[in-house]
């Protein structure tokens, strides 16, 4: 049955991928997305699963696995590991936006473990004008989160994992308007939590599958000082992978990754009416619950709100890696449809590097160049 389970997974990624249908002119990005702030949370921040079409919730654990699936950190066969990842971001529009991740883990029992992690999206320099087009000075944008997790063993299969982060988005740095919007504007803040699950049974067979679900940002709305409240990305992720070790020296990884932001879908207006929710009127955890079933053309439309990853792995002895992807997005509620290529080196077993880059499938995408580096430290010494 494990394996039939499988297999149906992996032929739903694909076939997801393979059916896409040709757009229509003037439907692209013609429907109602759900549109909440602070997207740099759902960013993909290390480049191995960056590489394998961000998909990642199900991998093999390292560091980075705090940002996928924290609660694959109770797995790990290392005491400590640390993770430093870089991201040039839209360079084909500006050369000075980019995001930083810093994460790290300690073992303090067998099934114990504690973490932190660090996120910085540095979104450039802006110039503000006045209403006369003079300018009134330069400022930088930027968004953080910083928080600890926790992960342990339920059983010898099963392991949870919790985040808990501190979030700050400061849109106009330290620019003081005179007057008017930019005077009313303040960094939107709020704390939230990622509550993982994580399954991976290992035996003596050739092929071993592990399974995961993870739900992301839950935390109430925020306000950059207006009236208006926004909801932040809630995402809920499941996924699997499945790894073959051909022999000692050879493995391959495939793995796939379904996607849905738990916050509620625009409403459409006919006759004057609203049809379905108002984003306005609903709180923050009554828009988690509702998200699935709240879109106006009914499950149809729910179904077109999933984005999926599929990503595949070889490993050469442990130290050389090469790999794939695809990332997928309904053309209604999105229209994210790219390639990725990457390549890992190991140094040691203790030191890795990591590289992934982007390739989208149509022409003019502002995340066309985008690639991420990765540089990843363990210590080797056993956890007892």
């Amino acid at each position: 049955m494990r394996q039939l389970l499988t297999l149906l997974l992996i032929t739903i990624g694909i076939f997801a991928h393979a059916q896409s249908t040709s757009l229509v002119s003037g439907q692209i990005n013609a429907g109602r997305i759900p549109t909440p702030t602070l997207m740099f949370l759902n960013v993909a921040p290390d480049a191995r699963s960056a590489a394998m079409g961000d998909a990642g919730v199900a991998l093999s654990v390292d560091a980075n696995a705090i940002h996928w699936n924290t609660a694959k950190l109770a797995t790990t066969e290392k005491k400590m590991g640390f993770s430093l990842s870089y991201t040039p971001w839209l360079r084909s529009i500006t050369n000075d936006m980019a995001l930083y991740n810093i994460s790290g883990y300690t073992v303090s029992k067998k099934n114990l473990v504690f973490g932190f992690f660090i996120d910085y999206f540095d979104q450039g320099m802006f110039q503000a004008t006045l209403d006369n087009g003079t300018s009134a000075g330069n400022f930088n944008s930027n968004e953080f989160a910083l928080g600890i997790s926790h992960a342990r063993k339920l059983s010898a299969a099963l392991s949870i994992g919790m985040n808990l982060k501190y979030i700050n988005s400061n849109l106009l740095g330290n620019y003081q308007g005179s007057g008017g919007v930019s005077s009313a504007l303040k960094p939107a803040e709020t704390v939230a939590a990622d509550i993982s699950v994580f399954y991976a049974n290992k035996t003596s067979n050739p092929w071993n599958y592990s399974y995961a679900l993870t739900l992301s940002n839950i935390s109430g709305k925020v306000t950059y000082g207006g009236s208006e409240k926004n909801f932040i990305p809630t995402n809920l992720r499941m996924g699997m992978a499945a790894t073959h070790d051909i022999d000692e020296l050879n493995k391959l990884t495939f793995t796939v990754d379904f996607n849905k932001l738990m916050v509620p879908t625009p409403p459409a207006f006919e006759n004057g009416k609203i049809v379905g929710t108002d984003p306005a009127t609903v709180s923050a955890i009554g828009g988690i619950f509702g998200s699935l079933v709240d879109a106006p053309d009914g499950i149809s439309e729910e179904i077109k709100e999933v984005t999926t990853s599929v990503g595949a792995e070889y490993l050469f002895n442990n130290s050389f890696a090469l790999r794939t992807g695809y990332f997928h997005e309904s053309e209604m509620k999105g229209n994210r449809k790219y390639f990725t290529f990457g390549l890992g080196f190991k140094m040691d077993q203790k030191y890795g590097l990591d590289f992934a880059y982007l390739v989208p499938s149509g022409q003019g995408s502002p995340l066309a160049n985008t690639l991420r580096l990765t540089l990843i430290a363990g210590i080797n010494q056993p956890v007892k």
